[in-house]
């Protein structure tokens, strides 16, 4: 984190270089790429559950996703990304105290109205410390940066909280067509190839069914964030549509330890 010249607390880029790139212009050519590359049915999803690793490995997947937002672009206002925490120690799940989030795409002010919808729920804290390092919702900012331009933002982590917890967060923070919800997940990991296409095909049928008790960690890293997703989509009669499901076998990696990748939105 870092405070500016006009007094506003930054959280700084973390993965730029590494997962992105970090010089604007080539970030900008290589989103615009794989966007250009994925088809949009033309509908306005409320929800979206996209990847979060290198974009060598997951652009595709992900830009799968974003790319449904195209036609419903001027209508979203605020977006809430939510994904787990893969480097801080978390009991449930954190909003930060910054006022915005940086890209080398520029700035994305935090959503000031956030903090007060979740202030009574015991399991969501205050703390930067488990989203300064992390790059699960970093990396879903450039996307939506290039499809939507301006946009506020409520960044939450999840670490160690409970599908219904995370569902309630989501709830308050649900909102109508102006609000978007953007859980940020991989499937599974480190799996041979063909190990991999079996598991991550499960874990699809249950994303596609509603079945979110059955998910766990071995399924998704962010099992927890895409169970709330679904226990309130349920609720609120949206079914998810797939819109990609590969691994990095099938994108830039060997095929020995593979990461698996899904793209779905909620209409």
């Amino acid at each position: 984190m870092r405070t500016i010249s006009d007094g506003a607390k930054v959280r700084a880029p973390a993965v730029a270089g590494a997962f992105y790139a970090r010089e604007p212009d080539r970030l900008r050519n290589d989103i615009e790429e794989l966007l250009g590359k994925a088809i949009g049915d033309g509908g306005a999803p409320k929800a979206l559950i996209a990847p979060h690793a290198g974009y060598v490995y997951s652009g595709r997947v992900a830009a799968a996703a974003f790319a449904q937002l195209r036609a419903g672009a001027p209508a979203i206002e605020r977006v809430v990304v939510i994904g787990p925490a893969h480097y801080v120690r978390l009991r449930g799940i954190a909003l930060p105290t910054v006022d915005a989030f940086e890209t080398p795409l520029g700035r994305v002010a935090l959503d000031q109205s956030a903090p007060a919808m979740l202030a009574d729920l015991p399991f969501v804290s205050r703390n930067d410390g488990p989203h300064a390092p992390e790059h699960a919702l970093e990396v879903e900012l450039p996307f939506l940066q290039s499809v939507l331009g301006s946009f506020t933002l409520v960044p939450l982590v999840v670490g160690d909280a409970s599908p219904e917890e995370v569902a309630e967060a989501l709830r308050r923070l649900w909102g109508e067509i102006e609000t978007l919800i953007v859980v940020s997940s991989d499937l599974s990991h480190f799996e041979d190839y063909e190990s991999a296409q079996r598991h991550d095909a499960a874990t699809a049928a249950a994303i596609e069914r509603a079945d979110w008790a059955v998910l766990k960690g071995t399924d998704a890293c962010g099992f927890l964030a895409v169970a709330g997703l679904l226990i309130e989509a349920q609720r609120r009669g949206l079914t998810a549509k797939r819109l990609a499901l590969c691994n990095s076998g099938d994108t830039a990696g060997s095929r020995d330890q593979v990461v698996g990748y899904g793209a779905w939105a909620f209409c």
